[in-house]
């Protein structure tokens, strides 16, 4: 090997050597984190604000009754808080042994980034829409002293405003699978809804800059959204839409696709903007993808049938739901789980198991999925 050759490959060496050195110096340690999103990450916002949404057998895996979660158990936000050794995030609307002292989740099932055009009880969707979710956030940021200052019994219960603790913090979005839902419901084309998402993102980058400003923080964590042509309430009513290798929806996950694709461009103006914060995109449709493409991998069956639901080819109905019942040949039959939840990909038609969400969040938390390509553990670095 010739003299050059060597002093080359001696120089590649310490510039990785430089780079590893750079991001696996330091590990982020935050004091909260602040969650933004839909029911992908709704820890029980909706079920503190319309309590007859989950019944048994929601919750049955991990928490054994249901926990303001729409799954068997937990979720990759539980399992993000849980890696920083912070408890799972109370919800914001919740007023039951509420604790915002390590961070606060303003996500509730069937958020939208936009204003929808129906909201519950009226249509199927959350009135805490994104907007909503920051006006929240800036209501608990604006008076946490104000509470502290009546003594120890309450403060224990608020943020803690010495110290940068909300500079400090980590701020999660996950949000815009209802969107794109909306969309596909009103029958609009491929091409409408695609023609949509400028607009739609337009208001998430909105009220990104919004908490960016109040907060002061610095670290942020953006999943884009997942393959909503996979989920059965979407394959169930739309049977004739073209399937792909997987068996999902092809136009519709082209639909999500779309989005992410945006959304990502949008990030590269955020960073562009804000260059002292650390703001990084996970591909999390990626990883959820490779749960319906290769689920004897990851030790899954059945990854498009419903575990929890009745009816029809994918075990989904729009007339019934999970915990609910149904009457056949004159009987009332409950429609409870599938016997081994652990091997199963999807829930209740809409949303994954905890053995699903577990094995995404161990993916996305190695950086292998994100941009730039840090872990988890490392969200606070600027790359």
């Amino acid at each position: 090997m010739d003299t050059a050759k060597i002093i080359f490959q001696f120089v590649i060496y310490l510039s990785c050597s430089c780079v590893l050195s750079v991001f696996g110096s330091k590990e982020c340690n935050f004091p909260a984190i602040f969650n933004f999103g839909d029911s992908n990450s709704d820890t029980g916002g909706l079920a503190s604000a319309f309590p007859a949404f989950l019944t048994p057998p929601y919750g049955e895996t991990y928490f054994r009754e249901p926990f303001g979660r729409f799954s068997d158990g937990r979720l990759v936000i539980d399992f993000i808080a849980q890696s920083y050794g912070l408890p799972y995030l109370s919800a914001y609307l919740d007023s039951q042994g509420t604790n915002f002292k390590h961070g606060a989740n303003f996500a509730t099932a069937s958020s939208t980034i936009r204003l929808p055009s129906q909201v519950i009880p009226n249509g199927g969707f959350s009135p805490f829409y994104l907007d909503v979710q920051y006006t929240q956030f800036v209501r608990l940021k604006s008076p946490s002293q104000a509470i502290r200052n009546r003594g120890k019994k309450h403060a224990k219960l608020v943020p803690q405003l010495q110290g940068g603790y909300f500079k400090e913090a980590l701020y999660t979005f996950d949000i815009g699978q209802n969107d794109i839902g909306e969309a596909i419901f009103a029958n609009m084309s491929l091409q409408q809804i695609k023609a949509s998402v400028p607009d739609i993102i337009s208001h998430f980058t909105t009220n990104f800059k919004n908490i960016y400003n109040i907060s002061g923080g610095r670290s942020f964590w953006i999943h884009n959204t997942g393959p909503i042509g996979c989920l059965p309430y979407i394959l169930t009513p739309f049977p004739s839409a073209e399937r792909d290798e997987a068996g999902c929806a092809k136009p519709y996950n082209e639909a999500a696709q779309h989005f992410n694709y945006v959304l990502k461009q949008a990030v590269v103006q955020l960073r562009k903007e804000f260059p002292s914060a650390a703001i990084t995109y996970v591909d999390i449709y990626s990883v959820k993808y490779s749960l319906f493409k290769d689920p004897h991998k990851y030790g899954f069956e059945l990854p498009l049938v419903a575990c929890c639901g009745y009816g029809g080819k994918y075990s989904y109905s729009d007339s019934v739901e999970c915990g609910g019942t149904v009457t056949v040949n004159g009987s009332q039959i409950y429609v409870g789980s599938c016997e081994r939840p652990s091997v199963r990909v999807n829930w209740d038609g809409i949303h994954y198991t905890e053995a699903a969400n577990k094995v995404i969040f161990d993916k996305i938390s190695t950086g292998a999925f994100s941009d730039p390509p840090l872990p988890l553990n490392r969200a606070c670095i600027r790359a």
